[in-house]
């Protein structure tokens, strides 16, 4: 498991060449899985470029490793993607609300299950600067029924109860 933010910045290297094809700039989720890493552009008005995230790609602290034969394509965008830092629609930033009006926290970051199971499994929540020195972040595991809107992300309103403080033994 890792978080969205440390994949951010990392090089993407290609196995057979050893060669930098790019770094990585944002995530792209369809469906609420991640499928696409999205490199860096260094000419304005291009559309960006993009890495689907299949098997095979590896992820580590440094780097992340692409098998032999991958393309890098223009970025591919459907009615259901949505991205981690950049775009009009964008994880982060966004307030999580419970069904009946109540605000969770603020998108801070999304934690991706492994290389093979690209899910989310759950959100980094801030309550604000003041919030996360004095109490702490907190993290939300994924809701079984979620809606992704324009200006904030609505769950179910027992997600309330399953807010916890954010450690790395009550995530994984």
């Amino acid at each position: 498991m890792f978080k969205g933010r440390d994949l951010v910045g990392l090089p993407v290297i290609e196995v057979a060449t050893g060669q930098k094809i790019g770094t990585v700039q944002d995530l792209m989720f369809d469906h609420w899985t991640t499928c696409c890493l999205l490199l860096e552009t260094r000419v304005w008005f291009k559309a960006p470029r993009a890495v689907e995230w299949v098997e095979g790609v590896s992820v580590g602290e440094d780097a992340v490793i692409l098998p032999r034969g991958m393309v890098v394509k223009e970025c591919p965008e459907g009615s259901d993607t949505t991205f981690f830092l950049l775009r009009d629609r964008k994880i982060t930033g966004l307030p999580v609300l419970s069904r009946n009006g109540q605000e969770l926290g603020v998108i801070e970051d999304v934690y991706i299950a492994s290389e093979l199971d690209k899910r989310i499994l759950g959100f980094e929540l801030s309550e604000g600067f003041l919030s996360d020195v004095k109490e702490g972040r907190k993290w939300l595991p994924f809701p079984n029924k979620i809606t992704f809107g324009k200006d904030a992300v609505i769950v179910p309103v027992q997600s309330h109860g399953e807010l916890k403080p954010l450690t790395t033994q009550e995530i994984g």
